[in-house]
């Protein structure tokens, strides 16, 4: 399987799980996750959305590629997040680079090259 390749692509002593998006419960998480990263890329989703699920696999891909952190988070239940960031559709993905945003997509389905080359021409 190539996520298995993938995963061992990862190189050694790369811890496999941090290159898996993880998922995020609140503004708070959110903020820590950011603020422990040198680069950060965030997929705000919502559940039942086909969509956002089919980028979660992609969102490791990039992290493997790229060396950068991955996350997840649900927004609705959180109206102060939505205002934040303009949540105005889902998948939204929003690029930290030192904690602060630098970039954001809300364009549906990105492939994986193109969400990649997306994100080194924000963080190099």
């Amino acid at each position: 399987m190539m996520s298995n390749t993938a995963a061992n692509d990862a190189g050694a002593g790369g811890d496999e799980s941090a290159r898996r998006p993880t998922p995020l419960a609140d503004a708070d998480a959110l903020d820590a996750f950011v603020a422990d990263a040198d680069a950060a890329l965030v997929e705000f989703y919502t559940d039942g959305c086909g969509i956002c699920a089919s980028m979660e696999p992609v969102l490791g891909n990039v992290a493997r590629a790229l060396d950068v952190d991955v996350a997840l988070i649900n927004p609705r239940d959180d109206p102060p997040l939505v205002e934040r960031f303009d949540v105005r559709s889902v998948p939204l993905f929003v690029l930290f680079v030192d904690g602060e945003p630098v970039a954001r997509r809300a364009e549906g389905f990105i492939p994986g090259e193109e969400l990649s080359a997306w994100v080194r021409k924000h963080t190099e």
